[in-house]
């Protein structure tokens, strides 16, 4: 009565509890149905009438209707009247799936019901033809219980199904989701909604069954069937799944196979599927030793459906039959007919060629005269492994680094500073700063339209909209104030658009709650009301920017100076190539700390701002700005920060302005942490950047001119980007090209402003001029790495390309580099292997290539402050952000090294008496690079392999080998670190990270569920890292060289050695064109793509053709 509301004056309710009880009780003394667990054998409509002769004059009777009601065995909970009060009630088990895009909570509800723990809901039944599952069993647990079986004796029969089916589940989601996560939520999931399970898929092919409570009836029905029905209401109850066993047949002498399939961008797991498979029957030997197939079940999902399907035409084609060519490959005609993706799927025509792919592996081994990928499909009792797929490697590395004991401690590799209070959760980052009192939170209202008049905001009728206290926007900036957001030395860029927005993305305005929950489910109500009239269409592309005149202008002294005579170059070229384009895109910052800042308003019209930033400097000049007020009223404090590279540079301005104008306008403090899908959207990220080239070279593959044409995407604002010419031209002068020129435009389009990221500009120019070496050497039909070094600086065209920065002729170590690379990496054994193996393997094909690195470094102006306290410890200031990079590590080194050398007896007297003498132990000072030490070289160089799947494009980076010329590390293991993370971050921009936008520009790449950045099982099996040092320079640092940018460049041998195995596919299987483009990134869906989408058909085309030949 109490959980109804019930009672009020309370009078009437023990008798209307004594009549409930009463028909409670002659209910079950009947004869009815034994009802489930929970319910008694009362009906509703004797629910009804149970209390008849009881009054009451307060309640109005509804509520103790429902409380009788509630023990009904055929009540609908729905009915009962408990979402008067909680209007909006979300049944779950461990809500996993408020994690999956497209499906996350949109609006808060009022109460969430965990079912997880009722026990009939997690029960496991072993039963003589199978095994029934739970719905509310965790994924991980079923993994666990297939897996038993799989290895029980007492069910010998089941042990390839359940083992398959266990390998399969544990490359779904991650451990700590599939530890929660049901697999009865998941196929509810998949039921409802088009949600590409793996799980569904599988077991629909495995013949499951699922047991179902429909309100007081319980039915029992085919995984087919479920899903064929309509999308599950809530009087619908998953109460578990059965998994038959599948025996062999003795008495037919056949035995069981079964095998599922998943082309993923990761091989294990914590990645949807671009389509999946599960395919499971019968083989058998006939008399004259043919194999077939029966009983098949052929299950497909995740190709862009509403849910999984099984394949029938293709089984009804299979069954009995003998495999042939012809045969098998009807059946891919027919399963084309079949797979039909749903308009508007990405990758429609990949997903439709993967499936085909899938059909041919599974039935490949039985078939006569096809020769197949060479995975065995599970066949009888016997336990199989792919032990020939590279993704079981094992990984590896070998990490040489050199010491110094020059300047001790400088030079030893010492661990990194606090790195015990970041390993126990106690490092304090922004978030991790206590809510002052008071405190309220933010969320950004973005524009969805690239260019419009904002007219009206508004939010949908919602739980989550009456939460919001009020909207932050452009009006409420304070007189003398400014619409400012983000600031460089080209120019600034506006906090809010208004009246217009100007691209997808762009801030409106900021809503204010009591929770960051409730603020950014608030966010998602909101309604932007827009207007276009007298706008002209807005420039997306660098073509439209072209066309439209749209660029933002280099200063002189920014742009890069060409060499040579580009008309004399060409003209003593033997061969020449043409305009050929090269395209990159974008790319994501993928920090794990988003955007975050806390403000909190202070005496005197002050303010404090906690900024996750990289230049809290500058933070602070555009804060000021904005309110109105002097830099020395705004302080903005920068402990350390979760990870930048160059997004919590100018990029993160936007964030610590907008909450320090909340807070300044409500005098409370405001925090903003931006969620993964905001800050996606509104950041930006890398320069796209479109390229067209024309290079003359001799026939020895010396080239002799090269020119250039380069649009690079900038977007709305010129942050950073008037600096990208310089480096990009940097990056690609690493060869000599005999002459140079070219025309870079800088284009300011209608889309997120692009800003510095890690290595800027180096890394799309050093890529460009390894598409132009591998261009030339396709032509020329030479090895590639013969070009290069044809192709590499002498010391005296080293000045000429790098007039400032070359240095002496001793310091030029790129020929050592790369021949010691090319020596411990086995270069040339290896690559002959490789010509070996792709020779032997028809449907696997491996690459290997190289990319050398000349890296322009320019040390910026710093300040400095040491202070000597006096208990004698140490207080350092200086002028730059712990971002990981391990800066602070460094700096206590180099404290300890300089304190030494003026104190080598130690300070104990020399401390006292400077207290007692009144001498200032604090000293500060300015440091300016010389002109000999503004710029320097980098060098290193890399060495890649992959194997790449030609049926489905899956990549395996097989090893990587790098030699990094350090000078003499500050701290080795600090400089190892980050040689090995920037590299694979720079795998990411190359091969995996495909940042997309709609036709608005908006980026629909908004969270880890479609943006997928390297993993731990997409890093190199093997990893060879050696850090050379290269001895004494007296323009450096102590002799240092940088390392945290440059071997992001070096992850062009990735992308150059999958060049190299598509080129290997395509020869393979007769296509003309082995000189091709590829550009960036190049992840598996385009790795198949550029192989051939139609290959499988026609292998089997031409092996049908020549069966009927020789049956004529």
């Amino acid at each position: 009565m109490s959980g109804f509301h019930a009672s009020q004056c309370g009078f009437c309710t023990p008798g209307m509890c004594m009549s409930i009880f009463t028909s409670l009780a002659n209910a079950d003394k009947s004869k009815k149905p034994q009802p489930q667990k929970g319910f008694s054998k009362l009906t509703v409509s004797e629910a009804e009438k149970a209390f008849s002769g009881n009054m009451c004059r307060c309640t109005g009777y509804r509520p103790i209707v429902d409380a009788c009601k509630s023990f009904a065995s055929d009540v609908d909970l729905e009915d009962l009247g408990l979402n008067v009060f909680w209007k909006k009630v979300k049944v779950v088990v461990a809500n996993t799936s408020s994690g999956v895009k497209g499906y996350k909570d949109q609006d808060l509800y009022n109460k969430y019901i965990d079912i997880g723990d009722i026990p009939e809901l997690s029960a496991i039944c072993k039963k003589d033809g199978g095994i029934e599952i739970g719905a509310a069993t965790p994924i991980s647990k079923t993994i666990e219980i297939l897996e038993q079986e799989a290895g029980s004796k007492s069910s010998p029969n089941g042990s390839v199904v359940f083992r398959k089916l266990a390998e399969h589940m544990s490359k779904v989601a991650t451990p700590f989701v599939r530890n929660t996560a049901s697999i009865g939520g998941n196929i509810i999931l998949a039921q409802k909604y088009p949600f590409p399970s793996d799980i569904v898929t599988i077991l629909l092919g495995a013949a499951s069954t699922v047991r179902l409570q429909v309100y007081s009836e319980t039915l029992e029905v085919t995984l087919e069937e479920f899903l064929e029905q309509p999308p599950s209401d809530p009087s619908t109850l998953l109460l578990s799944i059965f998994i038959p066993h599948w025996a062999s047949d003795s008495q037919k002498e056949s035995k069981v196979i079964f095998e599922t399939y998943r082309a993923a961008p990761r091989p294990l797991g914590n990645a949807v599927s671009y389509i999946n498979s599960a395919m499971l029957g019968h083989v058998s030997q006939k008399s004259c030793g043919d194999l077939v197939l029966s009983n098949l079940h052929m299950a497909f999902g995740a190709y862009g459906t509403e849910h999984a399907i099984r394949a029938t035409k293709v089984e009804q084609h299979l069954n009995g039959e003998v495999l042939t060519p012809s045969v098998v490959l009807d059946a891919v005609r027919l399963l084309r007919e079949t797979i039909v993706p749903m308009e508007g799927t990405s990758h429609a025509e990949y997903r439709i060629s993967v499936a085909v792919a899938f059909l041919f592996s599974f039935l490949s081994p039985f078939a006569k005269g096809i020769k197949g990928p060479g995975k065995t499909a599970s066949i009888g009792y016997a336990s199989s492994s792919d032990t020939d797929d590279p993704c079981n490697l094992p990984l590896s590395s070998r990490r040489d680094t050199v010491s110094s004991d020059d300047h001790k401690p400088v030079g030893e590799p010492i661990k990194k500073y606090a790195v015990e209070l970041q390993a126990s959760g106690e490092a304090v980052y922004v978030d991790d700063i206590p809510a002052p009192k008071n405190c309220l939170y933010g969320e950004f209202i973005y524009s969805t339209q690239p260019l419009a008049y904002v007219k009206n905001i508004k939010f949908k009728p919602s739980l989550a909209s009456e939460k919001v206290l009020t909207v932050v926007s452009a009006k409420d900036i304070p007189s003398g104030g400014q619409n400012i957001g983000s600031s460089f030395m080209f120019g600034d860029e506006p906090l809010f658009g208004s009246p217009v927005a100007e691209y997808a993305g762009q801030a409106l305005g900021v809503v204010i709650a009591e929770t960051q929950r409730y603020a950014n489910l608030a966010g998602k109500q909101v309604v932007v009301e827009y207007d276009t009239k007298d706008l002209k269409p807005p420039i997306l592309t660098v073509e439209q920017a072209v066309q439209n005149n749209s660029y933002f202008e280099v200063p002189p002294g920014k742009y890069p100076k060409q060499v040579g005579d580009f008309s004399k170059g060409m003209a003593e070229a033997d061969h020449k190539i043409l305009s050929t384009e090269v395209k990159l895109a974008s790319q994501y910052y993928f920090y794990m700390e988003t955007q975050t800042a806390l403000a909190i308003p202070d005496e005197d019209n002050t303010i404090v701002v906690y900024s996750s930033s990289q230049y809290p400097e500058l933070a602070q000049s555009v804060i000021a700005r904005c309110l109105g007020i002097p830099f020395s009223n705004v302080r903005v404090i920068t402990r350390r920060v979760g990870g930048g590279f160059g997004g919590k540079a100018f990029r993160s301005y936007t964030v610590a302005t907008a909450a320090a104008l909340c807070a300044f306008k409500l005098r409370r403090p405001v925090r903003m942490y931006l969620n993964r899908s905001t800050d996606m959207i509104m950041i930006g990220g890398r320069h796209p950047i479109k390229a067209y080239y024309t290079v003359g070279f001799k026939s020895n593959g010396r080239i002799t001119a090269l020119h250039l044409d380069i649009l690079i995407n900038a977007g709305i604002s010129p942050d950073a980007s008037p600096l990208m010419p310089d480096t990009m031209m940097s990056g690609l002068k690493k060869y000599n090209w005999g002459a140079l020129s070219f025309d870079i435009k800088v284009c300011k389009t209608n889309n997120t402003s692009k800003s510095v990221m890690r290595a800027p500009g180096d890394t799309q120019g050093s890529f460009i001029a390894e598409a132009i070496i591998e261009h030339v050497a396709s032509v020329l039909k030479l090895d590639a790495n013969t070009v290069r070094q044809k192709n590499f600086h002498t010391y005296d065209s080293l000045v000429q390309f790098y007039p400032e920065s070359a240095g002496e002729a001793s310091t030029y170590t790129l020929h050592s580099i790369f021949n010691r690379l090319l020596t411990t990496s086995s270069y040339l054994h290896r690559a002959e292997s490789i010509k070996h193996f792709n020779n032997c393997n028809k449907w696997r094909k491996r690459g290997i290539s190289c990319a050398p690195l000349i890296f322009k470094v320019a040390p910026r102006p710093a300040p400095g402050r040491v202070s000597v306290l006096n208990d004698g410890s140490i207080v350092v200031e200086v002028g730059g952000i712990e971002v990981g990079q391990g800066l602070w590590t460094k700096v206590q080194q180099m404290t300890v090294f300089a304190l030494g050398q003026l104190w080598p007896d130690g300070s104990e007297y020399l401390l006292d008496r400077a207290i007692t003498d009144n001498v200032n132990l604090s000293s500060s000072a300015y440091w300016v690079p010389g002109q000999e030490s503004s710029t320097y070289l980098n060098y290193g160089a890399a060495i890649s392999e992959v194997e790449i799947d030609v049926l489905t494009g899956a990549i395996t980076l097989l090893r990587s080998d790098l030699v990094y010329d350090c000078g003499k590390s500050l701290n080795p293991a600090v400089d190892l670190g980050q040689i090995e993370g920037s590299f694979i971050q720079g795998i990411g921009f190359f091969i995996n990270e495909e940042h997309e936008t709609n036709a608005d520009g908006l980026v629909v790449s908004d969270s880890t569920w479609v943006y997928k950045i390297p993993s731990v099982d997409t890093i190199p099996k093997q990893f060879n890292v050696e850090v050379l040092n290269t001895g004494y320079h007296k323009n450096r640092v102590l002799s240092s060289k940088a390392s945290g940018e440059p071997a992001v460049v070096l992850a062009a041998s990735v992308h150059c050695a999958v060049r190299e195995a598509i080129r290997a596919a395509r020869k393979e299987f007769g296509s003309s064109e082995l000189t091709f483009q590829l550009d960036v990134p190049a992840p598996m869906t385009h790795v198949k793509e550029m192989c051939g989408l139609d290959i499988v058909d026609k292998y089997l085309e031409s092996l049908s053709a020549h069966q009927s030949r020789a049956a004529a």
